[in-house]
């Protein structure tokens, strides 16, 4: 697996962003900062075949901004949402429906944007590792293949009727 690995090095407009944080944390053992964060490729490593070595590529942060205390709550949310996009897990059941696992509806903090997102993730990765399987399979007749396509996109539908799930019949 290629590694990644940061320059000790930061770009000098990140500097200036760090500066004002570093007594403070340096007064304050332990103690945390947000940060949005950009950073660029600058090396990497290619081991020659056979060597036991692993590939890498080194980058380095050229761009960084800190938020103010009233800003850290957004920017906290921000992260948030993206871990559970990132994270989003679940489960068909006997009636098709998603069930999004129990670590997913644990990062959600019954929010309801990020509920719907997380069962959108969820159900998009089900139904394109089902796509993949189909791809990857046997060759299918003519036949084989809309009926698979048709399992698939009544799967699509059903992790976009979003209405169903709230009982609603008029979608």
């Amino acid at each position: 697996m290629t590694q990644l690995k940061f320059d000790a090095r930061v770009s000098a407009s990140a500097q200036e962003a760090l500066e004002p944080h570093v007594r403070p944390m340096y007064d304050q053992p332990g103690s945390r900062r947000m940060a949005i964060v950009e950073f660029a490729h600058i090396e990497r490593m290619e081991p020659a075949p056979g060597t036991e070595k692993e590939p890498s590529v080194k980058v380095r942060i050229v761009g960084l901004e800190l938020p103010n205390r009233d800003q850290e709550g957004a920017v906290r949310e921000a992260q948030r949402f993206l871990h559970l996009q990132r994270t989003a897990r679940g489960t068909l059941d006997d009636d098709g429906q998603l069930e999004l696992s129990e670590s997913t509806l644990r990062l959600t903090g019954a929010m309801l944007a990020y509920l719907e997102t997380a069962r959108l993730r969820a159900g998009l990765a089900h139904w394109r590792e089902y796509a993949q399987r189909i791809v990857r399979g046997p060759d299918l007749t003519v036949t084989e293949v809309r009926h698979e396509m048709q399992a698939l996109a009544e799967g699509l539908t059903a992790v976009l009727d979003t209405a169903r799930d709230h009982g609603d019949d008029d979608t």
